[in-house]
């Protein structure tokens, strides 16, 4: 591995990418330390001593929300309205229209994701510096004036407007997807903390953490890698002189084709209500937040639901059996058994919604682990399983790109 990082540092294009992402990376960290003017730090570490949603919340955060800085919201906002959307694009004709539009209209409808994450974002804030008000964030000798709340909320928002612009930078122009890279970077900036936490515990669990974490980083690459390869055989053409096709092949159907976006989606999308919840002034509202919120079995019952929800949902936005099937018949392949066409969809249909429910669950299982460990085993796991979750998988497609950027050079990759 260490060769093919060298291999990837000597190639000019790769290099850039990989400081460029580094850059951009580092920015971010850098705002989720820079605090927002006006609000008093100190006293709002209350909402944090207790655990639960904004614990939670400031995990995604690196951080940031405990510190009141100017990435505090981090990119839950972005993830969150890209969510609703691609929702509304199977309801909504219009939206649907613009997706098949190809390019031009991915476009447009990021355009509409941007704004709808700006609104999202607002909204926040100002629950945010009530939120903080309620916990005496604003001293006599500095209090709440317009012009300060207008100020905090206009740097909250803006804030989340830049996460979101890095973000698709580093898609764009370094390495990996940069949503899921900023949320990997701040999942890590926390482990050392996790770590100091354990080296106080009894040196047994130290062993048996490590066993653990092992065992479920080798279960992740199992399952993400693992695949149901369809068999496909292309008919003999004649053009011409030449004889094409006549050759045997497959296609690869991955068990965990959505990789870990089921989980950041399923985390944002009962993240979203219950702080909302939190940040209103009526008693049921908190109540509620408290039964619904990380931790709770509640929760971690609606957490599975949506994670198998979001599984099949972006399965099948990224692989649509009837597309190919369609492309399979139109250059003359077919899979042995099966007739083109329709049946092929049907067939490559059940057998992507077999394979797929393993893998659902399997997301489902690793986010519980924790709480079981903690709660029925009395073991101190303080390395949770949606984030480890995250950082395995976010870690493993970032290599997936570099490998393909490698294999393209004629260098051996990272996985061989």
């Amino acid at each position: 591995m260490l060769q093919s990082l060298l291999n990837a540092w000597r190639l000019p294009d790769l290099r850039k990418k990989l400081l460029f992402t580094a850059m951009i990376i580092a920015i971010y960290r850098l705002g989720c330390y820079i605090p927002v003017p006006g609000v008093s730090v100190d006293a709002i570490q209350e909402m944090f001593n207790t655990g639960g949603v904004f614990d939670f919340y400031n995990l995604f955060a690196g951080g940031g929300l405990e510190r009141v800085a100017v990435f505090a919201m981090g990119i839950m906002p972005y993830i969150t309205a890209s969510i609703i959307m691609q929702l509304l694009t199977m309801v909504i004709p219009r939206l649907e229209a613009l997706m098949k539009e190809g390019e031009a209209g991915q476009k447009k409808v990021n355009q509409y994701t941007r704004y709808f994450t700006v609104i999202l974002a607002l909204i926040q804030a100002i629950g945010f510096v009530f939120l903080f008000r309620s916990y005496g964030a604003f001293p006599p000798d500095a209090p709440l004036t317009p012009l300060r709340f207008y100020l905090i909320v206009l740097t909250l928002t803006v804030g989340t407007a830049l996460v979101m612009w890095m973000g698709e930078l580093i898609t764009q122009r370094g390495i990996g997807n940069g949503i899921s890279l900023m949320i990997f970077a701040s999942i890590v900036s926390r482990l050392p903390s996790g770590i100091q936490k354990l080296f106080t515990l009894n040196p047994a669990y130290w062993v048996l953490m490590g066993v653990i974490a092992v065992a479920v980083v080798a279960a992740v690459v199992y399952i993400t890698e693992g695949q149901r390869r369809i068999p496909v055989q292309y008919a003999k053409r004649v053009v011409g002189r030449k004889v094409y096709g006549g050759q045997s092949t497959y296609l690869p159907l991955r068990i965990n084709m959505a990789g870990v976006i089921p989980v950041i989606f399923a985390s944002s999308v009962l993240l979203f209500p219950v702080t909302l919840a939190q940040m209103t002034p009526w008693t049921w509202a908190k109540r509620l937040a408290e039964i619904l919120g990380p931790g709770s079995w509640w929760y971690l019952v609606a957490e599975i639901v949506l994670i198998i929800l979001f599984t099949y949902f972006y399965t099948a936005v990224q692989f649509n059996p009837i597309d190919q099937a369609e492309n399979l018949k139109k250059y003359g392949g077919f899979v042995p058994g099966i007739r083109p066409g329709r049946p092929t969809a049907v067939y490559l249909d059940h057998v992507l919604t077999r394979i797929t429910f393993p893998g659902a669950l399997f997301l489902a299982a690793i986010v519980l682990l924790p709480t079981l460990l903690i709660r029925l085993l009395n073991v101190p796991f303080y390395f949770g399983g949606t984030s480890l979750l995250i950082v395995v998988g976010v870690a493993l497609d970032t290599m997936k790109q570099m490998e393909s950027q490698l294999l393209m050079r004629h260098y051996e990759g990272f996985l061989k």
